[in-house]
């Protein structure tokens, strides 16, 4: 809660919200607590961060930045829940910068939206599984997925300095944004 941050600290001056599950399950086979798991994750904690960041951050400003994903602009097969949190994250986001905007906080909230990150997300998806089965590492699964149309899969570190720079100086101007 806010007290609890506050009590600790003089003030928070960067939240950045980095939290994200997936079922990897498609649709029709996705069980209702799979599917309340993942928007619980994803969307429940997204909100929460951003409800009292905004309030231990009232008095003096900050920088809230969320980890989205590539999968809530565009549909991912065999992720609807994934999918789904993420584009729900995209409008918390602009309706929270814009509700900051409007009470003239010095609040910003954005949200970096990646495409494939090399993260132990993708250990827990039996399809990731197979592939790391069937091409002996994880390294070449993520290969053979680039290979197929899957896109160019990127290191952590990567979307971390997107989160920096959102959350930093030079970013100022910049709030309800998508990167």
């Amino acid at each position: 809660t806010t007290d609890t941050i506050l009590a600790n600290h003089v003030r928070l001056d960067i939240l950045a919200n980095c939290v994200g599950v997936s079922a990897g399950t498609p649709l029709a086979d996705t069980t209702l607590a799979e599917w309340r798991h993942v928007l619980s994750t994803n969307l429940d904690g997204a909100f929460l961060a951003t409800k009292y960041g905004i309030r231990a951050m009232r008095a003096a400003g900050g920088a809230i930045v969320h980890v989205g994903s590539a999968s809530g602009i565009r549909p991912a097969a065999g992720a609807a829940a994934y999918s789904t949190s993420k584009a729900a994250l995209r409008m918390l986001v602009r309706t929270a910068a814009k509700e900051c905007r409007d009470a003239q906080l010095a609040i910003r909230i954005n949200v970096a939206s990646p495409a494939g990150v090399k993260t132990p997300m993708w250990s827990t998806m039996p399809f990731f599984q197979e592939l790391v089965r069937a091409h002996g590492s994880e390294d070449a699964a993520y290969a053979a997925m680039e290979a197929s149309g899957g896109g160019r899969f990127i290191e952590p570190d990567t979307v971390a300095r997107v989160v920096c720079f959102l959350a930093g100086d030079d970013a100022q101007h910049i709030t309800g944004v998508e990167v």
